[in-house]
């Protein structure tokens, strides 16, 4: 109990004063009913765009983590920190198994969110029929994406990433592969080749040839064998790893400089153009992922903000507007790895994207949507006092072997250690460090997968329809349909952008026949 274990002194808030005054939760609650009640009026017009945020493994401990965060580092206790996210009106959950996994991966998942079809574990774009790393079972079992039924409907689409861009999230919007892991030929085994099965960076330049933004990590898998990274020249790990002799840069290129595209490769390049001088735009910013929002090299490499916003701003020149995917990828990556500090302020960061996008974008034309393709196996306890930091010690001692422990635990993964046979003192490290691995209770060298509901947050056209518990593959049939894009369209030969208007205006024509009926 907490009672039997010793208390450690605790450096946090105390309650603030307006909050020990009844009224104050009184009229917070108020205020919330009211905003509630006018959610009756649904919003069912066509949505013009579409958003997705995707936090990979953003997990619903690591929104709740990542929103203490942002408190605190705005110099508040953090507990009552509202998330871009918290704002959006509707929730709902969403079931992430694959087929022939009870715990998710990134792939399979992805194909569910993305090409509305649940799939097996570690394949992308393709069905469950095909099986993983069987090359011959790919034909005939792929499936498309909702950027593709956008990109058919005539709008402009955009992938933006913190992950390269042949990852699992990203590469499900465009690619068909058996194995998530066929980054490039090289990463292909040979009979594969020569089965004709393509590698995912060859098929984000051929699949869906006109993709109109493109920005995240992965120049390496662009580029021949040992050909040198234009930012790292003279590290050999960075370059390039074709077997094909392609340059596919160079290809994208020449084949978009009459079409008004641009390709860059770094902050300062990305900054300075004029979106309105830009139709298609491929930026690539690290020879693989993106490096970590804290160690981010400002002169160098864009954050994910200032990326959506050059993606937003290029796309909605489009009268009919567009489909983005937005990846905060390495929010998962982090976890992996048992940083937790690198993890949360990724997800900090995707949550400011999140708010410029808003800015920049209207709720009356544009469906957002934001959740995660998996959890992980992170958490937070300890009985820690309100305002403690997301990152400190819980505010007692374990009543079993007498040490402290970080409020931050994983169920396992490479933070597990033990000195002297017994459960490593915290105390005697950094554990406010970025790179620091919280303490695990299972050692394994990458922390795992998660395998609950992860949280849906929608705003926008047609938002309501996410609701309640849903599987993961109703996401882009939802976004699909609030845009009268792919299958169901039935419903858009009578819909206009001005519907809630439309629809007062029958049921007024209506009553007056009725009564004009009645007097007759």
């Amino acid at each position: 109990s907490v009672t039997s274990s010793v208390v450690l002194k605790c450096e946090c808030q105390a309650t603030p004063e307006h909050e020990k005054d009844p009224a104050f939760w009184h009229s917070w609650a108020q205020r919330t009913l009211r905003t509630a009640l006018s959610l009756q009026d649904l919003n069912k017009n066509i949505a013009k765009n579409l958003i997705l945020f995707l936090g990979d493994g953003m997990g619903v401990s690591t929104v709740t983590a990542a929103r203490i965060l942002k408190g605190q580092l705005n110099r508040q206790s953090g507990e009552e920190t509202e998330l871009e996210m918290d704002k959006f009106p509707y929730v709902a959950l969403a079931k992430t198994y694959n087929t022939d996994s009870q715990v998710a991966d990134s792939a399979g998942t992805a194909t569910a969110f993305l090409c509305g079809v649940k799939a097996n574990w570690g394949t992308v774009g393709v069905n469950a029929a095909a099986v993983r790393n069987q090359c011959n079972t790919t034909t005939g079992n792929e499936v498309t994406s909702i950027l593709k039924w956008a990109k058919d409907a005539g709008k402009s689409v955009g992938i933006v990433t913190t992950t390269r861009l042949n990852h699992a999230t990203p590469s499900a919007a465009y690619a068909h592969s058996v194995s998530r892991d066929w980054f490039s030929d090289a990463d292909m085994p040979r009979e594969a080749l020569q089965a004709g099965c393509k590698d995912i960076a060859r098929q984000l330049f051929e699949n869906i040839p006109d993709i109109n933004v493109i920005m995240g990590g992965g120049r390496r898998y662009m580029l021949p064998k040992n050909t040198s990274d234009v930012e790292y020249p003279n590290e050999a790990k960075h370059q390039g790893t074709r077997l094909d002799g392609r340059d596919l840069l160079e290809e994208w290129q020449m084949k978009m400089r009459h079409e008004r595209g641009v390709y860059v490769w770094n902050r300062r390049d990305l900054l300075a153009l004029n979106p309105n001088n830009v139709d298609y735009l491929l930026g690539l910013f690290e020879p693989s992922d993106m490096t970590y929002d804290l160690e981010r090299d400002k002169e160098s490499d864009p954050s994910l903000t200032e990326m959506v916003d050059m993606a937003i701003k290029v796309l909605r020149k489009n009268p009919r507007g567009f489909y983005l995917l937005v990846e905060g990828g390495r929010i998962d990556h982090g976890h992996h790895e048992g940083k937790a500090k690198q993890a949360l302020h990724e997800a900090v960061e995707m949550d400011r994207a999140i708010g410029r996008a808003g800015l920049l974008t209207s709720e009356w034309d544009t469906l957002t949507v934001v959740t995660a393709d998996h959890s992980h196996v992170f958490n937070f306890g300890g009985y820690t006092m309100r305002g403690t930091s997301i990152f400190g010690l819980a505010p007692m001692l374990s009543d079993i072997d007498h040490k402290p422990f970080t409020s931050i635990v994983y169920g396992n993964g490479p933070g597990y250690k033990v000195v002297n046979g017994t459960r490593e003192n915290v105390s005697t490290i950094d554990f406010y460090n970025d790179n620091y691995q919280a303490q695990a209770a299972v050692p394994l060298s990458l922390e795992t997968h998660g395998g609950e509901d992860v949280a849906v947050f929608a705003k926008g056209p047609m938002a309501h329809l996410l609701h309640g518990v849903h599987e993961q593959n109703y996401i882009p049939h939802v976004m699909a349909y609030a845009a009268c894009i792919g299958q169901n369209q039935r419903h858009c030969l009578y819909a206009r952008s001005e519907a809630p208007e439309l629809s007062l205006t029958w049921s007024s024509l209506f009553t007056l026949l009725t009564v004009g009926h009645l007097l007759c």
